[in-house]
């Protein structure tokens, strides 16, 4: 008889005792990702410690993430990797790094590897906060069928399975989803959603091809002006233009191939991605078009658009020697990229209906890295890892408006090393140091005048931006079941390079420090329970002296993931987890701040027999009214005579239910 995959919370973490290089880096295994309510599949990344992630428009857009002192936008800084094939896409329509997640199948996932900091040799390309690496089951326990139902319309269906073929596995799976959200203009989120993996062997020896497709297609409720909402001229749930949304979609296929031999490891990966994003946006209603026109007769609306397709490839050896009574591991990889966009569009638009085009553009982007590795274990207690990467970027640019159009290439090196000093009594010290880059957009490397009006001078951008951080810390299992890691950390950025997509023009940031400390907890004091704390603080600041003021906006000072799992107490199952957002300043002088919010998600569950159950979801359990995202800009409402600096917010969902019906086959 097919069983139920438990739970086990006893196996929520990995001991990277003796093999990890830092005390942030970790391994979230598919037990404790199934033990948690998401309310979107994004939030599979909070596993990562003192990682949050909302959503300040539609739920079909990329959320919104913040990490270590960034507000890191739409993944800027922050790398992802799904099956191989990296999420973040440079020289976004919308911004720089921009991650969609909404194709991820949370039930599907087999870990998530994650690392954070600039120390890691084979992490290239906006990975100075952090990378995850999001893999997929070869092989499910159980073919399953599950079936979701809720509040506002939420629907959703899932099928999947893996059955042996030819001596591999077929893994296949299905999601349909549809959900309104609890807006005054329905959201109307439609979703079709599928994977298709044949794999032999295993990650570290075999092989797999997957593919994956995803469309989606929403109305948005954006972030409101909060007079707009205190006047009564707008509910928390309304909308000031209720023709913003977008569509999307994501092709992708990948095969991976290892191959371990006595004294190596060979890895490589080749991918291929066609996307595109179709998104209608309205964050400042009458602003421009009072200004140019004296009446808001067409409104702010904008469109950006880009249709993409990307290749790529890496491949890497490790190579397991002896230098004397030494043990070594020597690495070394490379890894390229290239995209090719056509069209990259920005236009105003009325309802959808295009206006005037701001600015145009087919861009190419290509990408070569190489990187090598040194791992040297001096004696049981001490080993060190250095390492040195060099990339190399170039850029083609062929406006619409000829004077943005040219070529820019730029490389960079960037050097790592680490120490690790134990194991004693089940705990390391860890020491480490390296620079980092993130890419600019491609648009900012050859810009000279303001796509809008054609004439105003703009500065160009360098390609790629520096970054530099060191690390002090700890992982300890010094107390039997309860695995615990302390960071003490510190990133500077050489500037804050940003591409606004709603103006169609690049800004570079002033030069940054960030540092703060983590402490991530995991106790498992029996089988049925498991208790897990990530806290994390970070202080942020401008390093340069300017009257505005050193608060960098956005950056969060204080996160927290608290959560509690029970299983394998008969048939009932549960698991309660709190978030904590933190205030951040809104103002360079931080004389706005956002709010603090903390929401509190629960699961309950049964187990009918070994291969049924239901489960019950809760979310914001204690209905807080409180903010996804808050910023501090001007706008102009189209009963306003002058444009208003305010504070705008995107509410958190209030209070809702989901029931989860799984049955295994």
């Amino acid at each position: 008889m097919t069983e139920l995959s438990a739970v086990e919370v006893r196996a929520q973490a990995e001991n990277l005792e003796g093999i990890a290089a830092s005390a942030s880096e970790g391994v979230v295994s598919s037990q404790r990702l199934a033990a948690v309510p998401m309310l979107r599949p994004g939030e599979a990344l909070e596993m990562v410690p003192g990682l949050i992630v909302t959503q300040h428009a539609g739920d079909g857009k990329a959320n919104q993430y913040f990490l270590r002192g960034f507000n890191l936008d739409h993944g800027t800084d922050f790398a992802t990797y799904v099956g191989g094939v990296p999420v973040n896409m440079p020289s976004h329509a919308h911004g720089q790094g921009y991650t969609d997640l909404n194709f991820l199948i949370p039930e599907l996932v087999d870990r998530i590897s994650y690392r954070k900091g600039p120390y890691f040799a084979e992490e290239g390309d906006f990975s100075s906060a952090g990378t995850a690496h999001i893999d997929y089951f070869r092989r499910l326990d159980a073919g399953f069928a599950q079936l979701t139902l809720g509040q506002n319309g939420y629907a959703r269906s899932l099928l999947a399975g893996s059955p042996e073929l030819a001596g591999g596995n077929l893994l296949y799976a299905l999601e349909l989803f549809h959900n309104d959200g609890p807006w005054q203009v329905d959201e109307h989120y439609r979703k079709l959603n599928g994977v298709l993996r044949y794999s032999q062997g295993t990650r570290h020896d075999g092989w797999s091809v997957t593919g994956m497709a995803y469309q989606g297609r929403w109305t948005s409720t954006d972030q409101i002006a909060e007079r707009a909402i205190d006047s009564g001229q707008v509910d928390r749930f309304g909308s000031l233009d209720s023709t913003t949304g977008g569509k999307t979609f994501r092709y992708s296929l990948a095969g991976e191939w290892a191959q371990r031999g006595a004294h190596s490891q060979t890895t490589a990966n080749l991918w291929w991605l066609k996307s595109g994003l179709d998104l209608w946006s309205n964050f400042q209603y009458c602003l421009n078009d009072q200004a140019a026109t004296g009446a808001c007769v067409s409104g702010d609306q904008f469109k950006q658009a880009e249709r993409r397709q990307a290749v790529g490839f890496s491949a890497a050896q490790a190579i397991f020697d002896q230098w004397g009574r030494f043990a070594v591991e020597n690495s070394f990889g490379v890894q390229g990229r290239l995209d090719r966009l056509s069209p990259l569009g920005l236009y105003a638009t009325r309802q959808r209906a295009t206006v005037s085009i701001v600015r145009e553009d087919r861009l190419s982007q290509r990408s070569l890295s190489l990187w090598a590795q040194n791992e040297i274990r001096w004696t049981p207690w001490f080993r060190t890892t250095q390492g040195l990467r060099g990339d190399a970027y170039e850029f083609t640019v062929d406006s619409g408006m000829s004077a943005n159009s040219g070529r820019a290439s730029d490389q960079m090196v960037t050097p790592k090393l680490a120490f690790v000093f134990g194991p004693w009594q089940k705990t390391e010290f860890y020491l480490n140091y390296g620079h980092g880059f993130h890419s600019n957009d491609g648009r900012g490397t050859t810009i000279t005048v303001d796509p809008r009006d054609g004439t105003t001078p703009v500065d160009r951008v360098k390609p790629l931006v520096r970054t530099k951080g060191w690390e002090v810390g700890l992982r300890t299992e010094l107390v039997p079941g309860w695995q615990s890691t302390l960071a003490l950390w510190q990133l500077d950025a050489a500037s804050e390079l940003l591409f606004v997509g709603d103006a169609g023009t690049t800004e570079a940031a002033r030069p940054s420090r960030r540092y703060g400390v983590e402490w991530t907890n995991l106790y498992v004091p029996a089988g049925w329970l498991a208790v897990d704390a990530d806290l994390a603080w970070s202080h942020a600041r401008f390093r340069d002296a300017d009257p505005a003021g050193a608060y960098i906006p956005g950056a969060v000072t204080a996160t927290a993931n608290l959560g509690l799992t029970i299983d394998r107490r008969g048939p009932w199952f549960s698991s309660l987890r709190l978030r904590y957002f933190g205030p951040r300043p809104l103002l360079e002088d931080n004389s706005v701040r956002a709010k603090a919010s903390a929401l509190t998600n629960w699961r309950i569950g049964y187990k009918f027999d070994q291969r049924t159950q239901l489960a019950l979801d809760v979310y914001n359990l204690f209905d807080r009214k409180v903010n996804d995202i808050e910023y501090w800009y001007d706008s102009q409402l189209a009963n306003e005579a002058a444009p208003t600096f305010d504070r705008h917010v995107h509410p958190a969902e209030p209070r809702s239910f989901r029931l989860t019906l799984t049955h295994r086959f």
